[in-house]
Formats: structure tokens, C-alpha cells, sequence
């Protein structure tokens, strides 16, 4: 395996770089995919990696050390949502324009992040995603379990009804966002569990925040992270919930 470099390494020449791009990477049990998460990034991707480590019971922590990352730990596991909160908190404080969030478990591209920041670094977005059927594409065929595949496009088409959006993919873990969105949005007061995804989602909608999705491609290993089905269908109950409250609000304005 190739040296790491380190997260101060990451830079772009400043006449390319106009704004501080941090990659934060919410992490549990993720010693084993970490390392070529990292080796998979673009060499001029962003300025600062930051790993926020759920207290993984692995050696996450030590090989984050070693790469040379920013490395924030939990003492005690504060879910998926609660990861992502300090994720945001810790890239604003490293003084980021724009935070990537990239999985360190390697179902998402890391060559996609310079496609994710793009569109926030020309300022025609605050929010951006990848999204795994843009384009007409077909997960599946990257891995994608089937039924995984028909709730994310059942959802989805819900989702869209209920909101008046247009999206392929309403589910994807691969985000980047602005400072100014990030700065408005009441992240804190969200749910630490997985449905975090569903209210920042709903808040750049509502908020009339420009997104845009960029295609990226899938892939599931046997180290991917996922949750069950159990979790699943009570994140899509929650997930259409709020979508449903939030296009009444919207109504009464």
C-alpha cells in the first residue's frame, strides 16, 4: 500500500482553490476500508480529512492517526445522526466553505468529490448529492440488494409527490454542502439516528436552498455498512412523515 498523505498535503494550487473544501468522514468499525477510502481520494480533492470516530470497538482511531487525518472520538457511540453533527461541527470549526460527507466504509466513489463540490465552488448549488440512478442507471448491477433497490425508488417517487421535487434518489449517504447552508440549517436539533439524512434533506427544500444531484456509480461489498430491514422500514416510516408534514407547512405559508 502506497504512503498516505497527509490531510495537509490535500491542497490545490490557491489561484485553482477559491473556497476550503473539508472531507469529513463518519466512521465506525471502519479500520479495515478506511486506508483506501483515503488512497482513493484525489490528490488535490480538499484542503483537510476529518474523521469523527463513534467509538468504534476496532483500530478505526489508529489507522486515522497513522493516515495523519483530523480525528475527533466519541467516548460513548452516539448514532448516525449524532456522528454527522459533529462531523459539521468540527469541518466549520477547521473553517470550511464546503464539507463533503464520504462514508469511510468505500461503497462511495471517493473520485467523485471534486464532481460533488463543483457546483458549490461555481455557486450554483448549496446542496449537492450523489445519486445512484441518475441517469437512468441501474444500482443493481453495482450491488445494490433488490430490496434495497424497490424502496429506494418507491420512496423516492413518494417523496417527490410529496415534495414537488424531481429527484432519482432520495437515500444517498454521499452529500456535500455550503457554509452558508450548514450555518442556517438547525442540524443540532435533529435525530441522531439515520432519518438525520431525511430532515437536512427537507430543510434545503423547504428552505429553497438550491441542490443538485450528480450521478455517481454503486457498489456494495461485504464491508459496506447497512442497516436492517427493521431499521430500514421504520426510517422510511419516519422519512415520509416528515416529508408529508413538511409539504403542509409549506401550504399554510
Amino acid at each position: 500500500m502506497s504512503a498516505m498523505p497527509k490531510a495537509g498535503q490535500l491542497q490545490q494550487p490557491a489561484a485553482a482553490r477559491t473556497k476550503r473544501v473539508v472531507v469529513a468522514m463518519p466512521a465506525y468499525r471502519a479500520a479495515r476500508t478506511l486506508e483506501k477510502t483515503v488512497n482513493a481520494l484525489p490528490a488535490n480533492a480538499a484542503d483537510a480529512l476529518l474523521l469523527v470516530d463513534d467509538a468504534s470497538p476496532d483500530d478505526t482511531v489508529a489507522v486515522a492517526n497513522r493516515l495523519g487525518l483530523q480525528v475527533r472520538v466519541h467516548p460513548k457511540n452516539l448514532g448516525y445522526g449524532g456522528n454527522q453533527k459533529t462531523c459539521y461541527d468540527e469541518a466549520l470549526r477547521l473553517g470550511a466553505d464546503i464539507v463533503v460527507l464520504l462514508h469511510p466504509d468505500f461503497q462511495y466513489d471517493p473520485r467523485a468529490v471534486p464532481a460533488l463540490v463543483a457546483p458549490i465552488m461555481a455557486g450554483r448549488a448549496d446542496f449537492t448529492f450523489g445519486s445512484r440512478f441518475a441517469g437512468g442507471a441501474d444500482p443493481r448491477l453495482g450491488g445494490m440488494p433488490l430490496y434495497r433497490y424497490i424502496g429506494n425508488k418507491l420512496t423516492t417517487t413518494l417523496m417527490n409527490a410529496l415534495l414537488g421535487t424531481q429527484f432519482t434518489e432520495t437515500h444517498s449517504g454521499f452529500k456535500a454542502y455550503s457554509r452558508r447552508f450548514l450555518e442556517a440549517a438547525p442540524y443540532r436539533t435533529y435525530s441522531d439516528d439515520f432519518v438525520f439524512d431525511t430532515q437536512i434533506l427537507l430543510e434545503a427544500v423547504a428552505g429553497g436552498f438550491p441542490i443538485q444531484e450528480v450521478p455517481i456509480p454503486t457498489r456494495y461489498t461485504e464491508e459496506s455498512s447497512s442497516i436492517g430491514i427493521r431499521r430500514s422500514l421504520r426510517y422510511i416510516e419516519q422519512s415520509l412523515l416528515l416529508a408529508w408534514q413538511t409539504r403542509h407547512e409549506r401550504r399554510r405559508r
